[in-house]
């Protein structure tokens, strides 16, 4: 088959590699009908990556048909439309099975597209383990971009809004308006929020959480635009989706006393100098972490299904996967608008 494929910074090529076979009965093979490209490659994709391998296959959302099972697969069969959310659980103990795979508790808990151990889905086909589990079949009135948006990218978003607290009547910031960015800001309007600020550089990211109904702000303006509104109290909840260390400490700056900050840029420091006596004196909470997407689906698909959330609108190009190297650089450079970047294999 054909895979995009990790060999250093800036080095994705599209090349062939082995077929995905399955490896236990418990396995699927999945053909993919569509990938996207998720902010988090970017780390890969800049050589800063979670493993020292190269060659694999990166990615990790994907929407495609069951074309293969092991003998102990029952949920799914050949032929069925399949979302593969991006982190994959064992499927058996009582965190996965309550779609919480990033405390399993066999420590099988893993992301596709990280490493060869478990190949991505940026590729004509993809293997996917504990197919009862991960393999999770497209419900009726989602269409596939849709559900491609559902295998992490909303998921994220609607866990970023949760873990900050939004409850009706919340005033809100979300820092970085990337397509998570956005997706959080209509999440935190379907949660009530009664005004939504929409933070970031970028003049068309801006535009499109201001059409969305959100107070969009530069970076530079926010905090005083954010006190005079506020009357110096500031906001109940923050939601920052960069991860830099930055962006957490002005997130940080934002929010209220005993208000909620939740953190879900996947973080670039290793050593963040989190003003604790800050927090401390302001009875903050603070959360971050990485989103388990099983989880948050059970929430999500009705939101989809009635239209109240429309993940598919960040969409903004289309490319055959064979050209995944430029769709990466567009998506770097953030030129023509790139908001979600979707590949056809």
């Amino acid at each position: 088959m054909k895979a995009l494929r990790y060999y250093g910074a800036r080095d994705v090529r599209y090349e062939a590699m082995d077929d995905p076979v399955p490896q236990s009965a418990g396995d699927a093979i999945v053909r993919v009908k569509a990938c996207s490209i998720c902010g988090s490659d970017l780390h890969i994709y800049h050589g800063h990556g979670f493993s020292e391998d190269v060659g694999f296959c990166v990615g990790h959302e994907a929407v495609g048909e069951v074309v293969e099972v092991g003998r102990a697969v029952q949920r799914v069969k050949p032929g069925d439309t399949v979302m593969l959310p991006a982190a994959v659980g064992c499927g058996k103990c009582r965190s996965c099975l309550a779609g919480v795979i990033n405390t399993c508790e066999f420590g099988l808990g893993a992301c596709y597209g990280l490493s060869a151990q478990l190949q991505g889905s940026q590729a004509e086909a993809v293997r996917v383990p504990a197919a009862d589990m991960n393999a999770v079949p497209v419900p009726d009135g989602v269409n596939l971009d849709q559900a491609l948006m559902m295998t992490d990218a909303l998921a994220t978003a609607w866990f970023g809004a949760r873990q900050a607290d939004i409850r009706p009547g919340s005033s809100v910031a979300v820092v970085g308006l990337g397509p998570i960015g956005l997706m959080a800001v209509d999440s935190a309007f379907v949660m009530g929020a009664h005004v939504v600020y929409a933070i970031d550089p970028i003049t068309e990211r801006r535009a499109l959480a201001e059409a969305a109904g959100a107070v969009a702000l530069h970076p530079d303006e926010a905090l005083e635009r954010i006190k005079q509104d506020s009357h110096g109290r500031k906001l109940d909840c923050v939601v920052e989706v960069v991860g830099s260390d930055a962006t957490v400490d002005f997130a940080l700056r934002l929010v209220r006393k005993r208000g909620t900050v939740s953190v879900i840029g996947v973080q670039q420091s290793r050593r963040f100098p989190f003003p604790l006596e800050r927090a401390f004196a302001g009875g903050l909470t603070f959360r971050a972490g990485t989103c388990s997407v099983p989880e948050e689906l059970p929430a999500l698909f009705p939101l989809v299904q009635s239209g109240r959330l429309k993940p598919e609108r960040y969409i903004t190009h289309r490319l055959p996967l064979s050209d995944g190297a430029e769709a990466y650089r567009l998506f770097e450079g953030r030129e023509a608008g790139a908001l979600k970047m979707v590949m056809l294999p």
